[in-house]
Parts: structure tokens; C-alpha cells; sequence
């Protein structure tokens, strides 16, 4: 009897791993990971992203483990093709993916480092799906939406979230999935499908959703508006997801009755309705979600287990936050591109200068200059914006020419370089910036007036810039030297090595299509124009400094990446410092910040531990 009853149950189990699609070898969710996924309505931009990693930065303080996935229903395969006016800035990961700015918003909240398989495209996931379709790995079946779509996103995100992002290489334990756009697009329909069917595979106790609305308050009533946010989770419950949390986004503390008739018509409790008002400073958000109880809720919701009051790691996010409110110096940088007219398009070089302003105690104002409008011609066809843009380059402590493509607007900023060199004002070039430093040293310095890069001018007789030679100009996408590289600091008094801790080598990442001319160094550096940074092979032009400058500094990676903000980058840092008149006091002081302008409380690490340790600012800079 009893060796009839084995088999019958051996020959069920059987059976319904048969049946079940999530196999071991295409996902199987093998242990309890947690999912919480943030979806939003009404309107895109909604802040989803903040949310999203104000969440993990609150489960991480409370000694979890957390991982994020964004998801864009766009076709394109990654974000590298857009313009900045499309999406906002690209951001570039260790891997050199190309990704949607989101992420950037992840590994500053988490300082994690994440891959290129944490931003989903649809364009990933039918080039996978056709892939697989090509090599006959669906044998004969006919390819479709529901099934192979869906289940293609779902392997997808179960595989991603097991890979280790924090530095101790543990395995994440939670893992925070923002579904971009607006819940009732139809380009996000297979991947709402998708999650509808995942939350029975993972079970109620390891998925939860986050629903991100919008309560907008008309002038002219003054009164909060509930109806759109009824409406949106309407159509998400419709579509067969119902939201644990609705986060509703609005300009003033959301009243107690709004609160009540939000939780009456959209089934669920008063306490899972979370206000998230406009605040002055992004470091505000994780202390509203914390303040409302979102910890104590995540922990019955999904079982975890943690002490329920969250660690020293979220008192950090209070500090900077007190920190950001109480500033009173001002220091004024003049950002001088050709995508001004979108803030999102340099946002991480905003975020850069906000850590490094934070961590002096300067409150940081940022003047967006068009170079274009720097440049004669705007003078004769617009002239009060071209003296408009003047007066702000020369009213700024410094000046800062970010990364970007194309020819439009690039006079401008050898221009505002040239003055920021005469003048003396701090600079710091980065990418483009550092480039354009070199040609506007190579016209009125060396004395070689047609001196370009041949990106815009390829009969120049002297390209002081050339193309790179694995770069193939056929395919705009992928095609550029990305990803982290090693750069070597050769010169043991460069003021840049004496930024990054005198480390003999630093790692940062990269994104150009071209580079200095090694053969015309010699040149510039007969000059006082040194090249303090080269690749391992001494071929690469990686970092510029000017004798006899205050600070005109070049890089030709993107430091703003790596930017923290607990752990400043260097080389904004040091653009801070010059232009808040702290540089030279900090390097007298063996680069060690005074009492009043170290936190009082700072990690270096990036895992989350039940004992955090307090570092100061100069040890964590160390570790850059």
C-alpha cells in the first residue's frame, strides 16, 4: 500500500513539474527573493524612479540586501541612440551599457553597481525571443505574445535578480522592479501581462506592487483631486493587478479625508495610502516613506525578516537632508552645453555637483548657458541672450563643459574655456569638455588656428583630436569605447592624484567615440598642458591639467557616474573646493576637510551591516 502511494505522489510531482513553464533550467525561483514591483498612472514622470529607490534605500537600511530592474517599454535595444531631449541623460554602467537615467537613480540611492541586464527593453526581449525562434529552440510552435513574450520578461527579471550588486557579492534579497511609462499604454501590455501571471508563480508573500499616482490640486478650487488616481488603479485592477501601496504624488501634505476616500474607492486600507508631497531636497523622500511606515509594512507583507526600526544607514540620508536645508554659502557653477533646455539631460552631472557642494556646506546654484548663444553670431541675431550668457559665464565661481555630440554650439564652449583660462575661474572639462580644452589650447596657445577635432572638421591640418581606431562608424549603437577602464595617475604631484587619495590607478567609465592625438602631446606639454592620465597602455589621453591655474582640469571619462552621495567624485569635488575658495586650504591639510564640514554620520561601504561605522568624508574619498 505504501509503495503504490510513493509512486502515485512521485508520478503527480512529476507531472506538475512538467506541466509548470519555470523550469530549473529557465528560472526556477529556486528561494524566497522578493519582488516589489512600481508601476505608475495618470502621467509619465511621476517620479517613479525616486520612489523606487527610495524604497530599496529604506530595506537596505534595515540590512537587506537590494537589487533593482528598470523597465522600458520602448522598442529601441538600449538608450544609447537617444537624444538627451528624448529621455534625459544616458547613463553609462561598469559593463558599458547604455541605460536609462533611472539606474543612475538606483546606484546613488543604493551605491550598488548594476549591469546592463538591469534595464529591459521590448527590444531586448523580442530580439531574445526571435533569437531563440531562429535556433528552433521552440520547436515548430507558433511564437506568440502570451505565452513566449510574457515568459521571456519574467526569466528575465528572476534571473537578474539573483546577480550580486553590492561589493561584498552577496545575493540580493529583495529586488525592485520600476515599470516605466503609464499603467493603460499599449506598448506596456505584455509586460503588466506578464506580472499579473508572476505574482501567482512567486506567490502573494514574495511580490507586492507599488502604485505611483498623481493628486493634482487645481489653483482654482485649491482643493485635492482624487478621481485620477481612482481611475488609474481602476484600469491596473482591470488588467489583473491590484496595488499593496498607492503612493500618491502631490504638491501639499495630503488631508486626512483625501487619505480616507482614496482607500474607500480603491480597496485598500488608509494606511496603504502614502503621501509623497514636493519637498525641497530628493534626500527628504526615503525620511516621508520611513515616517509613514513603510518599513513595518514591507516587513508583514512580505515576511521579511529585520528589526522593524530601520539602521544607521538611513539616519545618513537625514543628515544630508538637514545638511542641504541649513546651507546659506552660495557657489555658482556655469554649466555651458548644447541640451540646456532639459535639466535631465546632464543629470548626473547636477548630482555630482550637489555631493560635492553638500559635502563643503555650499549650497549649489547652476547657471545653464547654451554655448550656442556664447558664440559672435548669436550677438548680431539675438543679442540679449548673448549678453545674457556672458553675464552668467562671468558671474559664476566656475565653469563646468560637460560631455555630448555634434558640431551645434561646440564654439560656444571653446570660447567659455578660453575665458575660464585667461580669467583663471576653475574648470573642469569632462569628455567633450576635455577635448574642446584641447583644441582651444591648440588655437591660442600653440598658435595653430584651424586646430579641431576631426568630429568636425576631418581636413583640419592640425587634428589635436582624432577618431578611434576600433570605433566603427557604420552602427551608431554600442559602437564607442564604454564601460569602466583603468586610467594610470603617472605623475606623483598632479593635483588630480592628490583628489583620488595619490591611488596609482583609478576606474572610471567611459563614453567616446574619440580621443587626444598622442602624436601632438609633446606640444602641448612643452607648454605647461600635461597630460596627467593615460590608459595602461600610455596610448589614451585621460587627464588634463594647466600649470599656473588654479584648477583647469580635463578628464576623458565621465566621472559623474560614480558619483555618490556619501563619496563625492574627485574631480567635481576639486571644482567645488576651487570655486568655493577651499581648494588650496584642503591640499595644505594633506586633502582632509575641517571639522564643521565632515558628516556626522558616513559609511564607505556599500553592503548593508548591522554595525555601520563612522568614517569621515577624507577617509571615504580614500576609497575612490
Amino acid at each position: 500500500m505504501l509503495p503504490a502511494l510513493g509512486r502515485i505522489c512521485r508520478n503527480y510531482l512529476l507531472k506538475s513539474q512538467q506541466s509548470s513553464r519555470f523550469t530549473p533550467a529557465q528560472g526556477e525561483i529556486k528561494r524566497q527573493m522578493k519582488y516589489i514591483l512600481v508601476t505608475g498612472g495618470v502621467i509619465s514622470g511621476i517620479g517613479k524612479g525616486i520612489i523606487a529607490s527610495s524604497i530599496g534605500t529604506i530595506l537596505k537600511s534595515c540590512g537587506l540586501h537590494v537589487t533593482a530592474i528598470k523597465i522600458d517599454p520602448y522598442i529601441n535595444i538600449d538608450a544609447g541612440t537617444f537624444s538627451p531631449y528624448e529621455h534625459g541623460e544616458v547613463f553609462v554602467l561598469d559593463d558599458g551599457g547604455e541605460v536609462d537615467l533611472d539606474l543612475g537613480n538606483y546606484e546613488r540611492f543604493l551605491d550598488i553597481r548594476l549591469t546592463r541586464d538591469n534595464n529591459i527593453t521590448t527590444g531586448k526581449i523580442y530580439q531574445s525571443v526571435i533569437n531563440k525562434e531562429r535556433k528552433g529552440d521552440y520547436l515548430g510552435k507558433t511564437v506568440q505574445v502570451v505565452p513566449h513574450i510574457t515568459d521571456a520578461i519574467q526569466e528575465w527579471v528572476v534571473r537578474q535578480a539573483r546577480i550580486p550588486v553590492d561589493t561584498d557579492g552577496a545575493e540580493p534579497e529583495v529586488c525592485v522592479i520600476e515599470l516605466g511609462g503609464t499603467v493603460g499604454d499599449i506598448e506596456s501590455m505584455p509586460f503588466i501581462e506578464a506580472f499579473r501571471q508572476f505574482q501567482f508563480k512567486a506567490k502573494r508573500e514574495n511580490f507586492c506592487n507599488i502604485h505611483v499616482s498623481l493628486v493634482p490640486q487645481p489653483s482654482t478650487t485649491g482643493e485635492q483631486k482624487t478621481k485620477p488616481t481612482q481611475n488609474s488603479v481602476r484600469e491596473l485592477r482591470g488588467l489583473g493587478l491590484s496595488p499593496d501601496l498607492i503612493v500618491c504624488r502631490c504638491t501639499t501634505p495630503m488631508e486626512k479625508s483625501v487619505k480616507e476616500k482614496i482607500s474607500m474607492f480603491c480597496h485598500v486600507e488608509p494606511e496603504q495610502v502614502i503621501c509623497v508631497y514636493d519637498v525641497c531636497s530628493l534626500y527628504r523622500v526615503p525620511l516621508l516613506l520611513e515616517a509613514d511606515g513603510v518599513v513595518g509594512y514591507f516587513k508583514d507583507r512580505l515576511n521579511l525578516e529585520f528589526e522593524a526600526k530601520p539602521r544607521r544607514l538611513l539616519n545618513k540620508w537625514k543628515d544630508m537632508a538637514d545638511r542641504y536645508d541649513r546651507t546659506l554659502e552660495n557657489c555658482s557653477i556655469a554649466l555651458v552645453g548644447k541640451y540646456t533646455k532639459l535639466s535631465d539631460s546632464y543629470a548626473s552631472v547636477i548630482k555630482a555637483l550637489e555631493h560635492s557642494a553638500l559635502a563643503i556646506n555650499q549650497k549649489l546654484e547652476v547657471k545653464y548657458i547654451d554655448s550656442a548663444d556664447l558664440e559672435p553670431c548669436r550677438q548680431q541675431e539675438q543679442p540679449v541672450k548673448y549678453h545674457e550668457a556672458w553675464q552668467n559665464l562671468c558671474s559664476s565661481n566656475g565653469v563646468l563643459v560637460p560631455g555630448g555630440f555634434g558640431f551645434r554650439g561646440t564654439e560656444g564652449k571653446i570660447l567659455a574655456i578660453g575665458w575660464a583660462r585667461r580669467q583663471k575661474k576653475p574648470f573642469l572639462g569632462v569628455c567633450l569638455g576635455m577635448q574642446l580644452a584641447v583644441v582651444e589650447f591648440a588655437r591660442n596657445v600653440l598658435n595653430w588656428p584651424d586646430a579641431n577635432s576631426t568630429e568636425f572638421n576631418p581636413d583640419t591640418n592640425h587634428p589635436v583630436v582624432i577618431d578611434m581606431p576600433e570605433h566603427n562608424p557604420g552602427d551608431m549603437g554600442g559602437t564607442m569605447r564604454l564601460g569602466k577602464r583603468k586610467t594610470i595617475l603617472k605623475e606623483k604631484n598632479s593635483l588630480t592624484r592628490k583628489l583620488y587619495k595619490n591611488c596609482d590607478y583609478i576606474e572610471e567609465r567611459h563614453r567616446h567615440r574619440y580621443e587626444v592625438n598622442p602624436e601632438m602631446r609633446n606640444n602641448f606639454e612643452e607648454k605647461g598642458f600635461r597630460f596627467v592620465g593615460q590608459d595602461v597602455e600610455g596610448e589614451r589621453m585621460e587627464i588634463i591639467e594647466l600649470d599656473e591655474h588654479p584648477y583647469f582640469v580635463g578628464v576623458q571619462y565621465h566621472p559623474e557616474f560614480t558619483s555618490r552621495p556619501m563619496k563625492p567624485s574627485p574631480p567635481y569635488f576639486g571644482l567645488m573646493l576651487a570655486a568655493s575658495g577651499k581648494l588650496q586650504r584642503y591640499l595644505e591639510k594633506g586633502c582632509r576637510l575641517s571639522p564643521r564640514d565632515t558628516y556626522s554620520d558616513q559609511s564607505g561601504s556599500s553592503s548593508p551591516d548591522s554595525e555601520i561605522v563612522d568614517l569621515k568624508l577624507s577617509a571615504i574619498l580614500q576609497q575612490e
